[in-house]
């Protein structure tokens, strides 16, 4: 095995750890949410942030790791021909709503969940967030199938 199809390896299992997860997560998370049962929903919070942590962050460390490794091992100049441009731009663009919309809410709704789990009674700015959640959510996986679209079909 060539160290261009481990990084290609790296890479892929990565994207499939990242769409794979986040995709899943937000189904359940809304089923959840829409029981309105505070335990079902703590459950549920607790678990974003722990495939977050187990799957999402690895899924981007492969990512990032392999696909750059790939390309060194391809002899791409940085940033590579406009298709890996394109991917690339796509992917920080997912990363920087993450960073800067996503996770912050999620954080706030993990805080929340931990208060109200036990008390039973979902409150109205938990659902608000929950709503913000999955609409950013949704937002921020558009570029990430975009970037996908770009490393499988190599327009250009």
């Amino acid at each position: 095995m060539t160290a261009f199809s481990i990084y290609k390896f790296a890479h892929v299992l990565g994207v499939i750890l990242l769409l794979g997860n986040i995709t899943v997560t937000a189904v359940w998370k809304v089923f959840a949410d829409r029981t309105r049962n505070a335990s079902i929903i703590g459950f549920g919070q607790r678990m974003v942030t722990g495939t977050d942590f187990g799957l999402t962050v690895p899924g981007i460390v492969l990512t990032i790791i392999g696909g750059y490794g790939a390309m060194y091992e391809a002899r791409y100049d940085f940033p590579g021909p406009a298709w890996l441009l394109w991917s690339q731009i796509s992917f920080v663009a997912a990363g920087v709503i993450w960073l800067g919309i996503l996770i912050p809410i999620q954080v706030r709704q993990a805080r929340m969940a931990r208060a109200f789990e036990h008390a039973g009674d979902v409150p109205e700015a938990y659902r608000t967030l929950a709503r913000r959640w999955l609409f950013w959510g949704l937002v921020a996986t558009v570029p990430l199938v975009a970037a996908l679209y770009f490393m499988l079909d190599k327009p250009g």
